[in-house]
């Protein structure tokens, strides 16, 4: 669909093959130079008598004068990872952060602490962190920081000094209570668009996971049927000479066609199941920061309206409005280059993992 991806359809004319196919897109430049480099590897079990859970080795090479060292090497759990994603909407509202893996990805698809599942999170907090070095204001999060340097007491202790419970069960009540009173009245027309524009990316994006998924378990039944059928044939070609030949024939063929089917179903997990369901995540994301901006709109509409009915409060008045007016401005502008940044992102993504997939299907096909 044109509205995720503004691609140039395959021409008839070109002859179809894995390599004419991928040549015909012109994918972005990569990054500018960076001076923050950071690897998620290494995950290492923990089994206590209370939990048993995963750490992962985070290893940080930087150029960057603020930091003490040019390379740090820490472990982290998947807990101090969530805790970093609600550091950075704390701080940053209206950005839009990268979307971390559920604490059960593809349920039903991979056992929890099996090597796949493990492996699929693996990568999926590596983009978690490589996504952030790369934001031009995320990368100086002072948090992230912390959580790229500080050994675990420390990152420990840091936590101890966050919002208590009690806090941050009111800071969630009284945003559930502002995102109820009502539709913004005087939402600039752009974030209406935006709104609009993501309303209908979530409902194809959902969709298309939902296909990808029914794909990945046809193709995997398909996969085990066949599995069987090699393994018969050759026995029944054990007990009929006049055709033994032809059933070793079709057991090879069935056997070449579980090899292709694996590499196939290899791709499709590895280059479309994670991309398209870290952009269903991303657009639960994405609904959440048009809510908040939302919010900073509404207090802004409900001061202005509270001015025109108490006049002789004016100057108190006025000057709320004007730091809300500025707050305003400067959430409108955080979104709108953080909505150009990841709408980029995004369709090149998506190109290179539908093109991925097709390539994929052509070597099968082939096969």
């Amino acid at each position: 669909d044109t509205s995720l991806a503004e691609v140039n359809s395959f021409s008839p004319s070109v002859p179809i093959s894995p390599s004419s196919m991928i040549n015909q897109y012109k994918f972005e430049d990569g990054p500018e130079l960076r001076d923050l480099f950071i690897t998620v590897d290494d995950p290492e079990s923990h089994i206590t008598a209370i939990e048993t859970f995963i750490t992962y080795r985070v290893v940080t090479k930087t150029t960057r004068g603020e930091f003490d060292s040019s390379e740090y090497e820490v472990r982290r759990r998947y807990q101090d990872f969530l805790w970093l994603k609600s550091k950075l909407e704390e701080a940053h509202p209206t950005l839009i952060i990268p979307p971390l893996p559920e604490k059960f990805i593809m349920k039903g698809m991979v056992e929890r602490f099996s090597d796949e599942f493990i492996e699929t999170r693996r990568k999926a907090l590596h983009k978690f962190l490589n996504r952030i070095a790369d934001h031009p204001t995320l990368t100086f999060n002072e948090d992230f920081k912390i959580f790229l340097t500080a050994q675990a007491w420390e990152l420990s202790s840091h936590k101890k000094q966050g919002p208590g419970l009690l806090s941050r069960m009111g800071q969630t009540v009284r945003a559930v209570a502002s995102s109820v009173r009502g539709a913004v009245k005087n939402r600039p027309e752009m974030f209406t668009e935006m709104n609009n524009y993501m309303e209908t990316f979530s409902q194809k994006i959902n969709l298309l996971d939902k296909i990808a998924h029914r794909i990945y378990k046809e193709e995997r039944d398909y996969f085990n049927e066949m599995k069987e059928y090699g393994p018969i044939h050759t026995l029944w070609s054990a007990s009929e000479e006049d055709i033994a030949d032809s059933l070793k024939g079709i057991a090879s063929c069935i056997d070449r066609c579980c090899k292709a089917t694996e590499k196939r179903m290899a791709g499709l997990s590895e280059h479309l199941l994670p991309i398209l369901h870290e952009y269903v995540l991303y657009s639960e994301i994405l609904m959440g920061v048009l809510k908040r901006r939302d919010q900073i709109q509404g207090e802004l509409d409900s001061k202005v309206d509270a001015l025109a009915s108490k006049k002789t409060e004016k100057d108190v008045f006025s000057e709320e409005i004007e730091k809300l007016e500025d707050k305003v401005e400067r959430a409108n502008n955080a979104l709108k280059a953080d909505w150009d940044r990841w709408k980029q992102n995004m369709q090149w993504d998506m190109r290179s993992s539908f093109t991925n997939v097709a390539e994929n299907n052509l070597r099968y096909y082939e096969e």
